[in-house]
């Protein structure tokens, strides 16, 4: 276990949290990072660009000239690729794009990027993240008092908070998510990262 500072909505420390070593305290694994953000993109992808083949195409059911004597290339149709209007030559089709690592390597980046913003001074904990009604001018001075304003953050918050997710979800440079939707990609994407203590614990219930 390691202590770090929480902070209050006024930037001012309140107390500290006991992290897990095992989950914000290890050496950083890059290629399983890597290796992970590049599956969560993959996987992203619609896979739903397509092109037309040579068989695809309409028309050209006849050879457009005899096959000697012209002076010219022997052609077989129309709908080649190398003439106009015809078919694409090993263009894409769809398909799904989508990589499967293991889930201990899910796991073990996700631990690797928590443990990295660590070590990097990025990982801003709060006491709390709650607002009465939606307020986007709170969740300005939010960030701003935690000495962020001016960086590209991630904030985790609990699923529920819908309050949080609205006041947050216009600001530029913003992403707000639910801790269930925690992953490599939104973690590490971000020049600061904000959350509770109490997302910090249910992360390591999870990755622990």
């Amino acid at each position: 276990m390691s202590k770090y500072a929480i902070k209050n909505v006024e930037g001012a420390e309140v107390g500290q949290a006991e992290l897990s070593a095992d989950v914000f305290g290890i050496e950083p694994n890059i290629p399983v990072i890597h290796q992970a953000v590049v599956a969560i993109e993959a996987g992203a992808r619609q896979g739903t660009h397509s092109v037309k083949n040579r068989h695809e195409v309409s028309g050209g059911g006849v050879k457009p000239y005899r096959q000697k004597g012209t002076g010219r290339a022997r052609q077989g149709s129309i709908r080649a690729g190398q003439w106009t209007g015809g078919g694409v030559i090993f263009g894409p089709t769809p398909r799904d794009h989508s990589k499967r690592i293991n889930n201990k390597m899910v796991k073990l980046a996700m631990r690797s990027v928590l443990s990295g913003k660590v070590a990097d001074e990025e990982l801003v904990l709060v006491d709390a993240i709650a607002f009465e009604k939606p307020s986007t001018k709170q969740a300005v001075a939010l960030l701003a008092a935690l000495g962020v304003a001016d960086k590209r953050v991630t904030v985790v918050v609990d699923d529920e908070n819908v309050n949080a997710y609205l006041s947050f979800r216009n600001l530029e440079k913003v992403n707000i998510i639910g801790v269930s939707e925690a992953n490599t990609r939104n973690l590490i994407d971000n020049g600061a990262l904000v959350m509770t203590a109490g997302v910090a614990k249910q992360l390591e219930e999870v990755l622990a």
